[in-house]
């Protein structure tokens, strides 16, 4: 195992008051088979803001996160998580804004275009027809690209974008990311992306109440059949 960290020991063990050299902490490291599983909350953040590089959308939804009616708007972002075999993984969601539903969610150990399309791919088998929801995203590069502007049109969808470098512009997104590492996540070491997938998926199927005692789906069916 790649060792990791050590400097970060060494700080804890001068703090403690155990005086000992950064490189004995790891070789010890290295010999016991170790590495530091804690990471700092910003080594943790994704930022896929590359410049502009495609299309950068217009700010439709201006921080008014007010939908009341299923697929009208919809929300996208992708974040990582540190696994335990030193590795990435990348999770992509897509959330309806006003049930709290996620529509579609694809973990990969790579944030790249496949990532993108099977994404979209999710999305589209999961949206029903006749719907023509806002899509709202940060200004990474994977939304400027060619792939995402021309899927999200032929799929009917409006394209919105947060301002550079404002995460509240996309808070629904930024918050169910936070919710999701707090409650399950962050509670444990993740061994390898297959672990990630299934923490994913039951993390979804049980995900939290929020309207009137109602889970996300039944709130979206409840509202299109009123």
């Amino acid at each position: 195992m790649q060792t990791y960290g050590y400097r970060w020991i060494h700080l804890c063990a001068l703090k403690a008051g155990f005086k000992c050299a950064p490189m004995t902490i790891n070789k010890l490291m290295g010999e016991l088979d170790l590495a530091v599983m804690v990471y700092s909350r910003h080594s943790s953040n994704y930022h896929s803001y590359k410049g502009q590089l495609g299309t950068v959308n217009d700010n439709l939804l201006k921080q008014q996160f007010q939908a009341t009616e299923p697929y009208t708007v919809l929300h996208t972002d992708i974040t990582q998580v540190r696994l335990a075999n030193q590795h990435w993984g990348y999770i992509s969601v897509v959330l309806d804004e006003a049930s709290r539903e996620v529509i579609g969610a694809v973990v990969s150990q790579s944030a790249n275009k496949q990532h993108l399309s099977d994404t979209l791919d999710m999305l589209q088998h999961n949206l029903p027809a006749g719907v023509t929801p806002i899509i709202h995203s940060d200004q990474g590069w994977q939304y400027q690209t060619a792939l995402y502007q021309q899927r999200v049109q032929a799929m009917g969808l409006t394209a919105s974008m947060s301002r550079k470098g404002n995460c509240h512009d996309n808070a629904p997104m930024e918050s169910f990311f936070s919710l999701m590492k707090r409650e399950r996540l962050n509670r444990q070491s993740i061994v390898d992306l297959a672990a990630l997938v299934k923490m994913v998926q039951k993390y979804i199927e049980r995900i939290s109440l929020n309207k009137n005692g109602l889970t996300p789906i039944e709130y979206r069916q409840q509202r299109l059949t009123a």
